[in-house]
């Protein structure tokens, strides 16, 4: 299998980002946003506006389209996890982080993560791997001087299941995290969550939860399946404003 390297991963990535922050040349802190398996959704636009409004760029990044994926295609593959699972997308984690930070109008000494479901399934595999060896992030250079300024990480709803690394393997890098978590979420029981998180403290992770009486993707307006998953527009405004609460104690003014 032919790796790309973290320049031709960035690049093969970049056409499709979607940047959001004020119109000037400035280097700002920057938020690096990675969806869940069924894509990019109208909900991490409203995060990465919020973002904007804090005076921070927000890229908000796809890793289907590159890869010639429709969402139906992705629905059917990626979030029944025979296809790109989080070891594998981690990659495009590290490669932006590494092609976002030479930028001359992106601070690289002041980055965070934000991933929903498989994207925080991805940063989190991440956490897991050395990134010394070639092959590790599934890129041939992998190389863990791409994480040195990210600041946090913002976890909703992570996929925590049975083939995320983190549930059996230590992070070896490790950020402040905020994992928001759901009480009713159908893919990553909340006692499960709960467990590896007191192992990721443990660690000596620097980790805090906040939590809903809500579902697996409570943030997406128009959800609702049978109950399985449902719209809360309360947990979502409450989402919005631990994210702006992050980003204020993490990058700073």
């Amino acid at each position: 299998m032919t790796l790309d390297t973290l320049d031709e991963r960035f690049e093969r990535l970049l056409p499709n980002v979607m940047a959001f922050g004020p119109p000037d040349d400035v280097k700002r802190p920057a938020l690096l946003i990675f969806h869940g398996c069924g894509g990019i959704a109208p909900n991490l636009l409203i995060y990465a506006r919020h973002a904007a409004e804090a005076g921070i760029r927000a890229y908000i990044v796809d890793s289907f389209t590159p890869r010639g994926w429709s969402r139906k295609h992705a629905a059917n593959w990626v979030c029944k996890g025979l296809k790109l699972r989080g070891y594998e997308r981690s990659g495009d984690v590290l490669a932006m982080l590494h092609g976002l930070s030479q930028r001359p109008d992106v601070d690289s000494s002041r980055l965070l993560l934000a991933g929903w479901s498989h994207g925080a399934w991805a940063i989190m595999d991440l956490m897991t791997q050395t990134l010394t060896e070639p092959g590790e992030a599934r890129l041939a250079d992998g190389d863990a001087k791409a994480l040195d300024g990210v600041k946090g990480l913002f976890l909703v709803y992570p996929y925590i299941n049975l083939m995320a690394r983190s549930v059996t393997r230590p992070w070896h890098h490790k950020p402040k995290t905020l994992a928001v978590l759901s009480l009713k979420d159908h893919l990553a029981s909340y006692t499960h969550s709960l467990a590896l998180i007191r192992r990721l403290r443990t660690q000596g992770v620097d980790v805090e939860t906040m939590t809903f009486n809500a579902t697996h993707a409570f943030d997406e307006i128009g959800i609702d399946k049978t109950g399985i998953m449902a719209y809360d527009e309360a947990a979502l405004n409450s989402t919005i404003k631990a994210l702006e609460e992050f980003i204020a104690a993490n990058l700073g003014p």
